[in-house]
Order: C-alpha cells, then sequence, then structure tokens
C-alpha cells in the first residue's frame, strides 16, 4: 500500500477545513497589518528621538529662547515632540508674562499646564497602535490553537468513515491543523518583541520630556525674578 503523503506547506493550507481555513487567513491578516505598524511605529520613535536629540543641542547651546522658539513657531509641521512641548510652554510664557497682575508661581503653573497638554498629546501619538501589537502578541496564539484544536477535531471525526486508522490516514489532518498554531506564532512573537521594544523606546522619551519641562520650568522662573 503507498502512503507517501504530499505534506508541503500550501497543500496542508488548501486541503485544512474551512474553519481552520478561515483561522489563517485572520492570523495572515493579523500578520500583515502587525508588520505595517511595526515598520510605521519604526520609523516614527526613531525619528522622534532623532529630533529630541537635535533640540536638546539647539536648546542647551546657550542660544536665546526667543529665537529658539521664532524658529520652532516657523516651521511648526516639521519640528519635533519635545520642540513642540518647547513651543507650547514658551507661548503660554509670553502670553502670560505680559499680564501684570499674576505672580510669578501663576505664570510657571500656567506654563507647566501647556507643557504639559502638549506632552500628553505626543506621547499619546508615540503610543498609538502599541495597544493592537500587543493584543496579537497575546491572542494569535489561542486563535491559533483553536485552528488547531479544531482541525485535530476534524482529523479524528473522519476517521469514523475508515476501516482502520492508520498514521497515515491521520497524519495529514493533523499536519493542516497544527499549520494554524505556526501561523498564530508568526504573528505573535514579532508583535511581541517590537511592542516590548516600542515601549521601552517611549518610557525613555518620556522620561526625558519630563526633565526637560521641569529644567525649562525652571529655567523661566529665574527669568521672573
Amino acid at each position: 500500500m503507498d502512503i507517501s503523503l504530499d505534506l508541503s506547506f500550501f497543500d496542508l493550507i488548501s486541503h485544512a477545513s474551512l474553519v481552520v481555513k478561515l483561522v489563517m487567513v485572520l492570523l495572515t491578516v493579523v500578520s500583515l497589518t502587525s508588520w505595517y505598524w511595526i515598520f510605521r511605529k519604526s520609523f516614527t520613535i526613531h525619528s522622534a528621538r532623532t529630533n529630541t536629540e537635535k533640540f536638546e543641542r539647539e536648546f542647551w547651546s546657550g542660544g536665546d529662547l526667543g529665537s529658539l522658539y521664532q524658529s520652532a513657531a516657523a516651521r511648526r509641521n516639521r519640528t519635533g515632540a519635545l520642540e513642540r512641548v518647547f513651543e507650547a510652554g514658551f507661548r503660554e510664557f509670553a502670553k502670560l508674562r505680559g499680564q501684570k497682575s499674576l505672580d510669578p508661581s501663576t505664570v510657571i503653573d500656567g506654563v507647566r499646564r501647556a507643557m504639559r497638554a502638549t506632552y500628553q498629546r505626543e506621547i499619546d501619538d508615540l503610543e498609538s497602535h502599541l495597544a493592537f501589537l500587543a493584543s496579537v502578541g497575546s491572542v494569535s496564539p489561542y486563535v491559533g490553537l483553536f485552528g488547531t484544536v479544531w482541525g485535530i477535531m476534524h482529523a479524528f471525526r473522519s476517521l469514523a468513515n475508515v476501516s482502520s486508522a492508520t498514521l497515515a490516514a491521520v497524519a495529514p489532518g493533523i499536519a493542516e491543523a497544527l499549520v494554524a498554531t505556526a501561523i498564530g506564532l508568526f504573528a505573535a512573537i514579532p508583535a511581541v518583541v517590537a511592542y516590548n521594544r516600542f515601549a521601552h523606546d517611549v518610557d525613555r522619551l518620556s522620561v526625558r520630556f519630563e526633565s526637560f519641562m521641569e529644567e525649562f520650568s525652571n529655567i523661566l522662573q529665574r527669568q521672573l525674578k
């Protein structure tokens, strides 16, 4: 008896049951979407880090803050996250400083609130779609496992119509089912690695932004004395 089987990857997919095929399609779409956001977020976070380092060098070079603000305001659409935080703070500072009825502590509180609001928007933008990557990393293996369990159940049910159950009869069905788990892991592993990396990078940028806001507030407070 010829028990040779064609267990190539594409044949396993084509012969899988409908439910397993749907699971594979879902995982493939999710995987492609996660890779899209991995590349997008990688570029975005790298750009944010580069712009932050560039602006910090300009800020601490000892130049005039007014000139630095005018430069940031002139190219608002091309500035980095930290530069936009600085711009919001200095704009509020210039507006409140002209009101003679306000004491210095009130002015600084207003500056900090303006910077905090811009800071929160920038961090939210950097963190956008990270939750999607986290969900892909945590859920995809279970979706793949569901496809595998369903495929194995289907394979064993098909044995009911076979007079003698052999490895040759059950192996294709089990192999087809295991492909779902493989695709689930293929979707999950890069998403988990990317999420951990991006979350770490965003946390580091967040610390740098908060440190800058405190130092900048102290500089402005000294100018009010």
